[in-house]
């Protein structure tokens, strides 16, 4: 499955920036999608996932409440809406694919090639 993911931008802290991931290649519904985020200088890290057969979503304690993700299967997109946005969270926005639901929070098999967001204070 390849992924193609964009959004990014400048935007100031407070506001508001909604991510898109398209994917194309093997069929998108048997995935579950995560999106992940490295800051300057630091590790790459889990942001969010959905399980799609649970309907769940997960997310990093330090987005809980500010960022939603959501996926729809017709358009073969997933998306993180992240809001309250903070200098912290500048990074670059990466979605990812996995067929397991643990997989897909830890190591996906499957990367995008990432979309940069910068948070000004």
């Amino acid at each position: 499955v390849q992924l193609q993911a964009s959004g990014g931008g400048l935007v100031q802290a407070g506001g508001s920036v909604r991510l898109s991931c398209a994917a194309s290649g093997r069929t998108f519904s048997m995935y579950n999608m995560g999106w992940f985020r490295q800051a300057p200088g630091k590790e790459r890290e889990f942001v969010a996932a959905i399980n799609k057969i649970a309907g769940t979503t997960y997310y990093a304690d330090s987005v809980k409440g500010r960022f939603t993700m959501s996926y729809d299967n017709a358009k073969n997109a997933v998306y993180l809406q992240m809001s309250t946005l903070k200098p912290e969270d500048t990074a670059i926005y990466y979605c990812a694919a996995a067929s397991g639901a643990l997989t897909v929070t830890t190591t996906p098999r499957y990367w995008g090639q990432g979309t940069l967001v910068t948070v000004s204070s």
